[in-house]
């Protein structure tokens, strides 16, 4: 039995599927048409003989009736002619038997159905070299059995003929199986091999640009591998997206690195030749080489924190945003003093709490109060507020700065992005990416938008309820 087993299971491995779909619905459309010719066989094969059956009942009833000079009779004929029946009459006693022979074969179940001791009976024989059908049953009360025999050869030869052609038809059955069976394969697994050879092709050119194609019209978009086919490609897309977006970051941190990385070689290959600087020349390169030894530092750390997609989850525990918010303007104020910070806490937001990590959550906070501050001018407010309805937690960070324009709206967020009116100030452009990662991380919405009036505001949407 195991060994049987391990046969199938390697035969299943080494067919394709679709040559495993083929075989399993040509065999049971085979097996179906081969078991509805067999059943047709076995109805037309009983319904004949039934009626010669019925037609033995008949006669012998008829001659029952018809028949007064009752005594002991050979057959009437000898069943030479097909439509002719052959009628012979048996005493239950041998010593009343005439002195012709019997043509019908006479038994102790003649004799016994003769004496009453035997119900009647139906039997196949050969009479004359010609196939029989015999009825035996007892005549009226007198103790003699009435045989009615008649030729089955027109029966015979009509069973034999719907078996030939139940035959035909049950091979021409199987060969359309195996046609419907293939078909079938080829048509319900076609996403399927689209499926494959996309993979395929994807796994030999490392291109997640290609796509399967999809039958065209609303109603094929509810076959269940058509489907399959179209998560497929929003996989495809989602990866060929991630792809692109790790080549990018890639290319933008090689980009942003390899400037300060210069300044710092060029800084240390000057700090090597110091017995030849002036004391002012080698302050001057070694403030130099520590603030880019700082920058280096900051967005190398800034890129650690944004390949980090969640939050460790031992670190989660209650935070009160109130308490944050304040905190992170303290430490605003100390960095920006020539920017004015003001917040306002709405009562019903004081005390409310949210599980998050609290660097990560003081680590938003700043980038963006630090971002605000950036593009404020010189004694120009930058106001905060926090609020809380319906559920949610609003808070909004707004600056008086140049505001952002319609073109760089969308791409506030991307990493390393950096508007024109940008470019010349200080920072990576990865400041405004890591704070909606760390937003999205902790359930919250992260959207920028022009403020009424100049400047931008930033606005944190966190669910309350949901977190």
């Amino acid at each position: 039995m195991t060994g049987t087993r391990g046969l199938g299971a390697r035969w299943r491995r080494r067919r394709p599927l679709r040559t495993r779909l083929a075989l399993a619905a040509s065999a049971a459309v085979a097996l179906v048409a081969v078991g509805v010719c067999a059943a047709a066989f076995t109805i037309i094969d009983y319904q004949m003989t039934r009626q010669l059956k019925l037609n033995l009942t008949q006669t012998a009833t008829q001659t029952i009736r018809e028949r007064h000079d009752w005594g002991p009779t050979p057959s009437d004929t000898l069943c030479r002619y097909p439509a002719s029946p052959c009628i012979q009459i048996v005493p239950a006693d041998p010593a009343k038997d005439p002195r012709e022979r019997y043509v019908l074969p006479v038994s102790d179940a003649t004799r016994q159905v003769a004496d009453g001791r035997r119900a009647a009976f139906y039997t196949k024989l050969t009479v004359a070299g010609q196939p029989v059908q015999m009825l035996t049953t007892r005549l009226g009360s007198k103790d003699e059995a009435l045989q009615v025999a008649q030729r089955s050869d027109t029966v015979d030869r009509g069973v034999e003929q719907a078996a030939w052609a139940l035959s035909v038809v049950g091979g021409v059955g199987v060969l359309l199986a195996a046609a419907l069976g293939y078909w079938v394969s080829r048509t319900g697994l076609a996403p399927v091999a689209r499926l494959t050879a996309t993979a395929e092709r994807i796994a030999a050119t490392r291109n997640a640009g290609h796509r399967i194609e999809l039958p065209a019209g609303p109603a094929a978009r509810e076959d269940e591998l058509t489907r399959l086919a179209t998560s497929f490609n929003t996989m495809l897309g989602e990866l060929e997206q991630s792809v692109t977006a790790q080549r990018r970051l890639v290319a933008d941190a090689s980009h942003e690195l390899r400037t300060p990385l210069t300044a710092l070689r060029t800084n240390a290959e000057l700090l090597a030749r110091a017995d030849r600087l002036t004391d002012a020349q080698r302050d001057r390169a070694s403030a130099a080489l520590g603030r880019q030894l700082r920058a280096v530092t900051t967005l190398v750390n800034d890129l650690i924190e944004l390949a980090r997609d969640e939050e460790p989850q031992p670190l989660v525990e209650q935070v009160r945003p109130a308490a944050l918010l304040e905190h992170a303007v303290g430490a605003a104020r100390e960095h920006w003093p020539e920017i004015s910070f003001t917040t306002a806490i709405a009562p019903s937001a004081a005390g409310l709490t949210i599980p998050g990590v609290p660097p990560r959550l003081s680590r938003l906070l700043s980038n963006l109060l630090d971002n605000a501050a950036k593009f404020s001018p010189p004694g120009g407010p930058v106001e905060t507020e926090l609020t809380y309805t319906s559920g949610e937690l609003d808070l909004t960070i707004r600056d008086h700065g140049p505001g952002i324009a319609e073109d760089d709206l969308p791409h506030v967020f991307d990493r390393f992005y950096r508007a024109k009116t940008a470019r010349a100030l200080p920072g990576s452009g990865l400041g405004l990416a890591m704070a909606r990662q760390i937003a999205r991380a902790h359930h919250a919405e992260l959207t920028a938008e022009r403020a009424p009036g100049g400047g931008a505001v930033f606005r944190v949407r966190v669910p309350v309820a949901a977190a």
